[in-house]
């Protein structure tokens, strides 16, 4: 693994950044070079936020992923994950939340949310994962952990000892939440791994 290009969508509240601060951070101890790019919409109103992470053993000159360049992308609210479909790989892969959140513009009703977010996103691209959330807050106990239940996921697909992992979110999430993050983690990485 000699460059990762990582997208993270989702909407203002869902720990965007918090993924991407973990992201960063492994790939540093991990040995890489590495860049962060956000973009913050109306975050505090649930707007849309998206993160590039980019590690390279290698300098990386931009925080920018370009088009079609983004080995994953992690989809906390499934809108968002469509949104962002232009920027995987034709081999990437895309690890998303079955989460549905109305946009502003649903809202005030001048807008639908689309009908079959998730079937329209396999069309387009089939190394699609989906889960269902409500399954996940289940099985971790709380919904706060979703976005390092995605991490998790992610670190399936990634060389890296989840030690590592498990060092930085200890350092990242407030002390009395670590339990249950490792908790998310690891549900996340073993429903890829089935």
């Amino acid at each position: 693994m000699n460059e990762k290009n990582i997208l993270i969508a989702g909407v203002g509240g869902q720990g965007v950044i918090l993924a991407s601060e973990i992201l960063s951070e492994v790939g540093i101890k991990a040995g890489y070079d590495v860049k962060k790019s956000e973009i913050h919409g109306m975050s505090q109103r649930g707007g849309s936020v998206t993160s590039d992470v980019r590690w390279n053993k290698e300098k990386v000159y931009s925080p920018t992923i370009s088009k079609k360049s983004a080995d994953f992308i992690l989809g906390f609210e499934k809108l968002e994950t469509l949104r962002s479909i232009d920027m995987i790989k034709p081999d990437g892969v895309i690890i998303s939340s079955d989460y549905h959140l109305d946009p502003m513009t649903v809202s005030a009703g001048n807008q639908i949310y689309p009908e079959d977010v998730e079937e329209k996103i396999k069309k387009i691209h089939s190394r699609s994962y989906f889960f269902s959330n409500e399954e996940v807050i289940k099985k971790i106990g709380n919904p706060k952990a979703i976005n390092i239940f995605i991490v998790g996921a992610l670190s399936y697909f990634m060389d890296i000892d989840k030690e590592l992992w498990f060092d930085v979110i200890k350092n990242k999430v407030p002390p009395k939440t670590v339990e249950l993050n490792i908790k998310a983690f690891e549900e996340g990485y073993n429903i890829v791994k089935k």
